[in-house]
C-alpha cells in the first residue's frame, strides 16, 4: 500500500462515522466515563470533546489533569487513522509514540482535533491539538500540541509472528 495523505482518502461511510460515535460515547468504559463526545468524524479528521468536570481536575479544583489531555490527544490520533482504512471498522491500531506538549493550563471543555500527517501500509502520524477556556480568555486557545505515530493493523486478527498486540479502540 502507497502512503496516504489526508486529502487522498475517499469518503468515510455514514455507518462508519456512527459506529465510532457508538463506540467512545456508549460503549468505552473509561472514555464513557470521562464524557468524552465525538464531534466530527471525516476522511482524514477526527474531533473529540471533553467536558468540564471537577473529577477531572488538579488539586486546585480548576486546572485540567494533563492525563486527560493526553487521552484525548492518544484517542483522536488512533481513530483518526482508521479512517485511511478500506474499512475503517475493521483492523487495529496501537500506539507507538505519543509527544504531548502542554502550552498553557486547561481550565474548560477540551476540544481535540486529530490530522492524519501520513498513513502508511503499517505505521501511520498524526498531529493533534487540544483548545480550551482559561479564565482569562472567553474564546478556547490551545493548550496541547501533539504528534503521534501509530502501529497500524489493516487486517485483523494479524497474520505472521505478532506475539502479543495492544489496541487503541
Amino acid at each position: 500500500m502507497a502512503d496516504m495523505n489526508s486529502e487522498d482518502l475517499p469518503p468515510l461511510p455514514d455507518e462508519a462515522k456512527a459506529l465510532v460515535q457508538q463506540r467512545i460515547e456508549e460503549e468505552h468504559g473509561y472514555l464513557s466515563w470521562l464524557n468524552t463526545r465525538v464531534e466530527t468524524v471525516e476522511s482524514g479528521r477526527i474531533v473529540l470533546t471533553i467536558p468540564f468536570d471537577e473529577k477531572l481536575t488538579n488539586s486546585d479544583g480548576q486546572t485540567i489533569h494533563g492525563g486527560v489531555a493526553a487521552t484525548l490527544v492518544d484517542t483522536a490520533g488512533g481513530l483518526v487513522q482508521r479512517t485511511s482504512f478500506q474499512n475503517p471498522l475493521d483492523g487495529g491500531v496501537a500506539t507507538v509514540n505519543l509527544n504531548v506538549n502542554y502550552l498553557l493550563p486547561a481550565e474548560g471543555d477540551l476540544r481535540a482535533t486529530g490530522e492524519i500527517v501520513r498513513a502508511g501500509g503499517s505505521v501511520g502520524v498524526s498531529e493533534m491539538r487540544v483548545l480550551s477556556n482559561t479564565d482569562e480568555q472567553s474564546d478556547p486557545v490551545e493548550v496541547v500540541a501533539a504528534q503521534g505515530s501509530y502501529r497500524l493493523f489493516r487486517k485483523w486478527p494479524p497474520s505472521g509472528p505478532v506475539t502479543r498486540v495492544i489496541t487503541a479502540s
